[in-house]
């Protein structure tokens, strides 16, 4: 038998980032397709304790999709230096996702906001880049959030940028349920 893994076997890491909107979206689509051929994904939320309507929707997947989130039920307010509860969440998140990546129990790992998570400096830059090469083969790690660090960009297999050229939210619309949250 070869030791050879095919492209297709071999997991790959994606960055979703820029300041558009859809990058959480695009990270859920592809857990949602991947359901679809009967793989599980695992989804942490950095930064987020609010309800989504991503967490009831995982439930009509029969436990091909697990989100679990590790931020406070409030948005977060950025402090300089963070708040050391938002530090303390932000790698207790960082080890439940790495615990989740090694298991073997998923094909598709999502670090939701983690690049986010960095440029708030609750998560370094060589915290990633760990979580990037700790990566097992076979695992496709899905790293998300604005302000990408360049380093992380330079690492992945796959970058996607989101920019924004129009929102409402410039005309004080607030994100509504099952659009933005």
């Amino acid at each position: 038998m070869s030791d050879f893994v095919k492209d297709s076997d071999k997991g790959f890491v994606h960055v979703y980032t820029g300041n558009g909107k859809g990058k959480t979206t695009a990270a859920l689509g592809l857990c949602f397709r991947a359901a679809g051929w009967n793989m599980k994904s695992y989804i942490g939320q950095f930064m987020k304790g609010q309800l989504y309507g991503e967490l009831r929707a995982a439930k009509f997947t029969n436990g091909m999709m697990e989100i679990e989130q590790y931020g406070k039920d409030t948005f977060i307010h950025v402090t300089d230096p963070p708040d050391p509860d938002d530090v303390k969440m932000a790698k207790e998140g960082l080890a439940k996702l790495k615990a989740a990546m090694s298991s073997g129990n998923y094909r598709i790992v999502v670090a939701d906001e983690i690049c986010t998570c960095h440029h708030f400096h609750l998560i370094t830059e060589d915290q990633i880049l760990d979580l990037m090469r700790e990566k097992p083969a076979g695992i496709e790690l899905i790293l998300t959030g604005r302000h990408s660090p360049s380093k992380v960009v330079e690492q992945a297999d796959l970058v996607t940028e989101m920019r924004e050229i129009k929102h409402y939210y410039t005309q004080n619309i607030s994100a509504r349920m099952g659009i933005e949250r």
